[in-house]
């Protein structure tokens, strides 16, 4: 009996054992990497079938260089990333401190030159590199700390929890994303390669972890901040004293004085300044008609509250938006209790991570790597242009993967009460990330949702009344159409009212506004629009188009000629050669009885499309209520031979 019980116990102890490295099994690095990868992959194979959105338009397909292929790649060099959208000098600088990430725009180009413009491929590489990083993860945590018997438990367990997070959607899901997975593939590698080089004194790998650095920073230059993620690895896994491990990363910090160097020279001195426009500067107020800085304490403040909303959604990433505009995070104060929790927290963390630097080095290393990478886009160090993304907590969040996976293999030591565990979350993780992807299907499916969970964004207001105005305005006039651009209204008054300045919003009312027929609450847009940037190019296209239409309705259903020729004459004024206002011009005049003026138009008309039988009517008509039957006759005869109909109208 004895013996049974001592038997089952053996089998129990065996088989609840902690996981170990092994070279064969499945658990061998191998096999884990394999598993890594494909679950990668799989996560985000939904999004293959995606068209562009978002920023994609920013890099792909609205990008000069970009659309040019392999021969834009020295226009991308050459450049800030935004200049090749933008297409003029000055514009791609609206964004605080210039963006000179290179990288994966040249993949773009290069993607463009193989496969045309196609989404699905960028879809899909995007995956591919995804699943690569997620190895990546693996693999170099299990070199940090190769001698303990858990640490491939504590690798696979960190790296699944990182890959699963459905905070990555915004940047696997949407192709310009690519810039965080490059610069985050690249920085890992590097890590990876450093460490390599010290235990095995090869400089290859210093080679390698130095190309693999200067390709994250030119994917995107958060990257930097591993020059003290590294060292920091080097003192707490390889025991190196602080002055040993700052000069095993003195080549990095080579490297990235290059990238720097390289970076001022296109873009100057410019590392982040304070716009005095909302949508790239945060921190500004309205306050009786005009733009005001934050106090101290309220831009201090509201840091601090989007630092504790960064912690809400690593472990509670259920409520995801990719926008986070003014005032989506609304003007805080220290005597909100949300505010002064996030500061505990942050105090508590910091107090964690260096209490923990001896005893758990797993923990407090995950904690500092947290700190560390977050650091750069808290806009406590400079601006940032927006008040967070989740897209910034692509870096950082690997830090909360390391301290839950050492706090799960600290309390969970058997190996089947381990594997539930990390199942169960990344199971759960796994669902919301392939939900949250079918968001990132195109522009109007990824607006038309946030907006209603980020109610308080302008950005996001604008953009989804964007989405549906465009949306609606080809469709014909019934509830739908009419239901459509109800909605965009709504948003648009909603994107003012927070941003009074927002000329996009109003250039977008007034041709929601347009579409409704609704011409003189268009009109009142566009010159609110106008007095917040005179000459906007935007409103310039469509104004004359809007005045002319309004001009005709005032004709044909108001009746009010006087109103009519204001509208058409200040439509002709900015854009005398459109054919259809001199046209309506050359009506109107007719109606009024001015039929030398009505001629004059007519003839502008014709000047600009020689071959319309219609005007050649009119003008026929017109010279005929002035009595002059021959040139009346030569134009009925003109209209007759473009178009044998033209005069059917005059004989009833």
């Amino acid at each position: 009996m004895s013996g049974k019980k001592n038997k089952k116990s053996s089998k129990l102890s065996k088989k609840n054992k902690p996981v170990s490295i092994q070279k064969g099994g499945f658990f061998s690095t191998k096999n884990i990497s394999l598993l890594l990868f494909f679950f990668g992959c799989l996560l985000y194979a939904n999004t293959i079938g995606h068209d562009y959105a978002q920023d994609d338009a920013i890099v792909i397909y609205d990008n000069m260089f970009t659309q040019k292929g392999i021969s834009g790649i020295p226009g991308i060099l050459g450049h800030d990333t935004f200049y090749g959208f933008f297409k003029e000098e000055g514009k791609a600088n609206l964004v605080s401190g210039g963006r000179y990430r290179p990288f994966t725009p040249m993949m773009f180009a290069v993607e463009i030159s193989l496969f045309g413009a196609n989404p699905w491929i960028g879809h899909f590489i995007n995956m591919l590199v995804y699943g690569m990083l997620g190895v990546l993860v693996y693999r170099c945590l299990l070199l940090l700390n190769p001698k303990n018997k858990k640490s491939t438990a504590f690798a696979a367990v960190a790296a699944l929890l990182y890959i699963a997070h459905p905070l990555h959607t915004e940047v696997v899901a949407n192709i310009k994303g690519r810039d965080e997975i490059m610069a985050m593939l690249g920085s890992v590698y590097a890590l990876y390669a450093t460490i390599k080089w010290h235990d095995s004194q090869d400089k290859k790998w210093l080679f390698k972890g130095l190309i693999a650095f200067f390709i994250a920073l030119m994917s995107k230059e958060n990257a930097i901040t591993f020059l003290a993620v590294i060292p920091l690895a080097l003192v707490y896994f390889r025991s190196q004293n602080f002055m040993s491990s700052i000069g095993k990363t003195l080549p990095l910090l080579g490297v990235s004085v290059l990238f720097i160097a390289i970076r001022t020279s296109i873009l100057g001195m410019d590392f982040g300044g304070s716009p005095n426009e909302l949508m790239n500067n945060p921190f500004l107020k309205w306050n009786n008609g005009t733009w005001v800085d934050f106090t101290f304490g309220e831009r201090m403040s509201t840091i601090a509250f989007t630092l504790g909303k960064y912690l809400e959604l690593l472990i509670f990433p259920y409520k995801l938006s990719h926008d986070y505009y003014p005032r989506a995070i609304e003007i805080m104060s220290f005597s909100d209790w949300r505010v002064m929790l996030s500061v505990l927290l942050y105090i508590a963390i910091i107090g964690a991570a260096w209490m923990s630097r001896k005893k758990s080095k797993l923990i407090s290393f995950g904690l500092f790597y947290y700190l560390i990478t977050l650091s750069i886009v808290s806009n406590i160090i400079f601006p940032i242009g927006t008040n967070m993304s989740e897209r910034f907590l692509f870096m950082p969040s690997l830090g909360f993967a390391i301290v839950i996976s050492a706090l799960f293999n600290q309390y969970f030591s058997k190996r089947n009460t381990l594997i539930g565990v990390t199942a169960l979350v990344v199971l759960l993780y796994s669902i919301r990330t392939v939900t949250r992807n079918t968001v990132w299907k195109d522009d109007y499916t990824l607006f038309t949702s946030d907006v209603s969970s980020s109610t308080r964004s302008a950005k996001l207001l604008n953009a989804a009344g964007g989405a549906l105005s465009n949306a609606a305005a080809p469709l014909q006039d019934g509830n739908e159409k009419s239901r459509m651009l109800n909605e965009a209204v709504d948003h648009l008054k909603k994107a003012i009212t927070i941003h009074p300045t927002y000329r996009n919003a109003y250039l977008i009312l007034g041709n929601s506004y347009f579409y409704q027929k609704r011409y003189n609450e268009a009109i009142a847009s566009y010159e609110q629009c106008l007095k917040i940037s005179p000459g906007y190019q935007e409103v310039m296209k469509n104004y004359p188009i809007v005045l002319r239409e309004a001009g005709k309705n005032a004709g044909q259903n108001e009746r009010d000629y006087t109103k009519a020729l204001n509208l058409l004459n200040k439509a002709y004024q900015m854009k005398p050669d459109d054919f259809e206002t001199c046209r309506l011009l050359g009506i109107t005049y007719g109606i009024r009885g001015q039929h030398l003026k009505a001629i004059e138009f007519f003839e502008k008309a014709l000047q600009l499309n020689p071959s319309a039988a219609v005007v050649y009517a009119s003008l026929g008509t017109a010279y005929l209520n002035l009595g002059d039957k021959d040139n009346a006759n030569i134009n009925f005869n003109k209209a007759k031979q473009l178009d044998p109909n033209a005069l059917n109208h005059l004989k009833k």
